[in-house]
């Protein structure tokens, strides 16, 4: 089922049957959520003429990515980039894609989506793993560090494989935040009474997703580089993207 291989000069494991390939995450704890520090520095990228728009909405919904709080996070095994259209028909030979022109382009499933994660052997990651990932070490706004994120971060199409190896964070996942991706979670505002390991939130309202900057692609100039930021989160409302975890 699984291949041991080196991807971009790092450890990897490959599902053999769909290809897509795995990168092991290792476990530990994290401070997660929006953090003070993450808030000023957001202030000062605006203080220093970097904001284009307004960020008083993500000044208003902070307190949906907080209070911060320590996770534990065990280890676990997560897809390097999220499933690609081809990918996708590994387990859903059907399936078309609006939003994509290539089998190397990532997936953007609608109604697709409860199909998929039937049919698939891996689960969503929880929020808690989803952040961990994203940060890899790191308490920045972004895995880069606290600079504004921009169009250069965006990764949309895996078929260049130096271009993909450029976008990957410590843990050797690429373009983290660039895609919309659904968790396991319920989408819950704010982290009061989360617990504190990396166990998903159950409960009846839409799924959780984390990322999505290159959905709004090409840039607006509405500063959708928030969107890659570690710490944001939002309800599912349309299309997401799948990075399946799995455990060893």
């Amino acid at each position: 089922m699984w291949a041991e291989e080196m991807v971009a000069g790092r450890p990897a494991w490959r599902h053999v049957a769909s290809g897509v390939v795995f990168r092991e995450v290792p476990g530990g704890t994290f401070r997660m959520g929006l953090s003070e520090a993450e808030l000023e520095a957001v202030r000062a990228i605006e203080r220093a003429g970097g904001v284009e728009d307004t960020i008083e909405s993500f000044l208003a919904g902070a307190g949906d990515a907080q209070p911060v709080r320590e996770v534990r996070v065990e280890p676990f095994l997560i897809a390097r980039h999220p499933l690609t259209v081809a990918q996708v028909r590994h387990w859903l030979p059907d399936y078309e894609d609006d939003y994509a022109d290539a089998d190397s382009t990532v997936a953007r499933l609608e109604d697709d989506l409860d199909d998929l994660l039937e049919a698939l052997p891996f689960r969503l990651p929880s929020e808690a793993e989803w952040e961990y990932a994203a940060r890899a070490g790191t308490t920045t706004l972004t895995f880069r560090g606290d600079g504004k994120p921009g169009e250069v971060d965006l990764l949309d199409d895996f078929a260049d494989e130096q271009r993909t190896a450029a976008t990957e964070n410590a843990f050797g996942l690429a373009a983290i935040g660039s895609a919309s991706e659904v968790c396991a979670d319920a989408w819950i505002p704010g982290f009061a009474g989360a617990p504190a390991d990396a166990r998903p939130r159950p409960g009846d309202s839409p799924r959780t997703v984390r990322g999505g900057a290159a959905d709004l692609y090409p840039w607006q100039g509405c500063d959708e580089w928030l969107l890659l930021l570690s710490a944001v989160r939002y309800e599912h409302t349309q299309f997401t993207a799948v990075r399946p975890v799995a455990n060893r």
